[in-house]
């Protein structure tokens, strides 16, 4: 079992068929975007690019930290931006970092899932890092710069 990085295979798919909103979209029902969510897995746990839905099978538990993780701030619209006639790269970042606050973590986990709960949570990117635990602290994903070569989603075609 490894946790590997990668967007998800489901949400690839997903994206033609507008099943997620990461911004307001005039010709969806609804005109609000999505509510996206974080939760993190264990070192023992395989989330990875087939990764279809949040599960909490294998997901963190422990004092101060809610099952299905917490809510991604999403105060950026998706953007898009073309080098050239035949390459561009559609990008999205949230916009705060994401945080556990007052956790205590004692199993080494060294994943995060992001997925939509507004959709019956889908899964959209598997993302990892170094083994951590946490005592009676606060856990935080520091984001990357919101442009075409570091956000977090990149979609680029060439």
């Amino acid at each position: 079992m490894a946790n590997t990085q990668a967007m998800c295979t489901s949400f690839l798919g997903e994206v033609l068929t507008a099943t997620h909103n990461f911004g307001t979209a005039p010709i969806r029902a609804a005109t609000t975007a999505d509510t996206f969510k974080a939760a993190l897995y264990l070192t023992t746990a395989t989330v990875n690019a087939s990764t279809t839905v949040y599960s909490s099978t294998n997901e963190v538990t422990g004092t101060g930290y809610t099952a299905g993780g917490v809510t991604v701030t999403n105060g950026t619209a998706p953007l898009a931006s073309n080098t050239s006639v035949t390459a561009g790269t559609a990008y999205w970042t949230p916009s705060a970092s994401i945080t556990y606050t007052t956790v205590t973590l004692t199993t080494a986990f060294d994943t995060v899932l992001i997925y939509n709960s507004t959709q019956s949570n889908k899964a959209v990117s598997v993302h990892t890092f170094g083994s951590q635990t946490i005592t009676a602290g606060t856990f935080t994903l520091t984001m990357p710069t919101n442009n075409t070569s570091t956000a977090l989603l990149r979609i680029a075609t060439t």
